[in-house]
Order: structure tokens, then C-alpha cells, then sequence
């Protein structure tokens, strides 16, 4: 069992950037892909950046390539989310994942966060 915590969601303006971590605790978190994913009013949820246990592989969605970077610390069992030049889609509730495979899709990640708000005003 890994036990996920969400934080540093808010308000911000577009351009802006907000920086997101999740706190990680209960069985080794470094042996874990973990993964954001995020959904808005009325929509799917929807994947956002994954990082490999060791951080060698990272894969993104499209629509955040180049804005937001995925990072990890073991040491402190805790993963992050940079966003930067935040824009009005990106309004979301954001959650964190932990899982055994790096994959794009909800259902491959067991473990999930309580999620926290991102919402960004034009």
C-alpha cells in the first residue's frame, strides 16, 4: 500500500506557474512509477506526465509538453509537477498515482491521490 497526498494547487493567472507535490508514504515509493493526471468539470480524466521509478524514462501529454516538467526524490518520497505558462484548459483537479507500469491510462495506477485544484483565470 502507498498512500498519496497532494499539495500546492491554487489560483493563478495564465502565464503564471504553480509548482505541485505529492507526498508519498507506506511501502517503497522508489520502487514506483508514479504519474499526474488531472480532470476538468464534466470531462475524463486525463493524463498528464509519468516518471519512471528511477527517473530514465518520463513521458508527457502532448498538451503540456514544453510547460510542465515531471521530477521525483526518493529520498523524500515525493514526486512533483513544475507548470509553467499556465493556460485556462489547464483549470483542473489535479491527482498523483503510484503504480507498478508506466502507462498513459487511470486503470493501470492502483494507488491515487485525494487531488487538488488548479485553476487558472484569463
Amino acid at each position: 500500500q502507498v498512500q498519496l497526498v497532494e499539495s500546492g494547487g491554487g489560483l493563478v493567472q495564465v502565464g503564471g506557474s504553480l509548482r505541485l507535490s505529492c507526498a508519498a508514504s507506506g511501502r517503497a515509493f522508489s520502487s514506483y512509477v508514479v504519474a499526474w493526471f488531472r480532470q476538468a468539470p464534466g470531462k475524463e480524466r486525463e493524463f498528464v506526465a509519468a516518471i519512471s521509478w528511477n527517473s530514465g524514462r518520463i513521458y508527457n501529454a502532448d498538451s503540456v509538453k514544453g510547460r510542465f516538467t515531471v521530477s521525483r526524490d526518493n529520498a523524500k518520497s515525493t514526486m512533483y509537477l513544475q507548470m509553467n505558462s499556465l493556460k485556462p484548459e489547464d483549470t483542473a483537479v489535479y491527482y498523483c498515482a503510484a503504480g507498478p507500469h508506466i502507462e498513459r491510462i487511470p486503470v493501470a495506477y492502483p494507488y491515487w491521490g485525494q487531488g487538488t485544484q488548479v485553476t487558472v483565470s484569463s
